[in-house]
C-alpha cells in the first residue's frame, strides 16, 4: 500500500519541481535554404528546398545550453548535378525533424561561435538514387544532427548557421543555411 501512495505522491508533486541548473529559456527559430546531398554519388549532386525548425532553449552555463527542437525540411530534384548536366542521380527528403541537441558556445557578445550535436529523427518520405544507392523509404529513421555558426547582437539573440542532419538509412544528409532569432521567454 505504501508504495502506490509514494508513486502517486511522486507523480503529483513533480510538476511543482524546477529543475534548478535551468538558468534561461528562450525559443528559436529558424528558416533556410534546404540541401539534400547522397553520401555516395557520381555526379556531384545536391537538391535544394527549404527548411524551418523551432527550438526550446534551455540554458544551463552561458557556454552550454540543450535544444529540444522540431522542424521540417523538404526538398525536391531538378534533374540537374552541380555542374547543370543533366543527371538520373537524386536525393530527396520531405520529412519532419525532431530531436535534441547540445549547444557548446563562446561566451562572447556580438559574435559567439558555436557547435551542436545531438539525436533525432526523421519523418517523412526519403528517396537516394545513385550509381552505389536505390532507396525509397516512407516512415520513421533517426538521425544526427551537427552545426556550427555564429550568434550575433549583443544579446547573441540572432543566430547564422549550418545544420546538417546525417540519416544513415537513407544513405543521404540535410542541410540548411539557415537565420534564426531567439525570443526569451519570461517566467514571471
Amino acid at each position: 500500500m505504501n508504495k502506490p501512495l509514494i508513486l502517486l505522491i511522486t507523480i503529483l508533486t513533480s510538476n511543482l519541481v524546477e529543475a534548478q541548473f535551468i538558468k534561461e529559456k528562450s525559443i528559436n527559430v529558424q528558416v533556410g535554404y534546404g540541401i539534400s546531398v547522397p553520401y555516395n554519388s557520381i555526379d556531384d549532386i545536391a537538391d535544394d528546398g527549404f527548411f524551418a525548425q523551432g527550438e526550446l532553449v534551455l540554458k544551463v552555463k552561458s557556454w552550454v545550453e540543450f535544444r529540444p527542437y522540431t522542424g521540417f525540411i523538404l526538398t525536391n530534384s531538378n534533374g540537374k548535378d552541380l555542374d547543370d548536366n543533366p543527371t538520373e542521380e537524386k536525393a530527396i527528403s520531405k520529412a519532419i525533424l525532431l530531436g535534441g541537441k547540445v549547444r557548446v558556445r563562446a561566451p562572447i557578445p556580438w559574435v559567439a561561435p558555436y557547435v551542436e550535436i545531438g539525436l533525432g529523427t526523421s519523418i517523412g518520405k526519403f528517396e537516394t538514387l545513385t550509381a552505389f544507392d536505390n532507396i525509397d523509404k516512407s516512415g520513421v529513421i533517426f538521425h544526427i544532427p551537427f552545426a556550427f555558426g555564429l550568434e550575433l547582437g549583443k544579446n547573441n539573440n540572432v543566430d547564422l548557421g549550418l545544420a546538417y542532419y546525417f540519416q544513415p538509412s537513407a544513405e543521404q544528409f540535410v542541410g540548411a543555411f539557415a537565420l534564426g532569432i531567439t525570443f526569451p521567454l519570461n517566467d514571471k
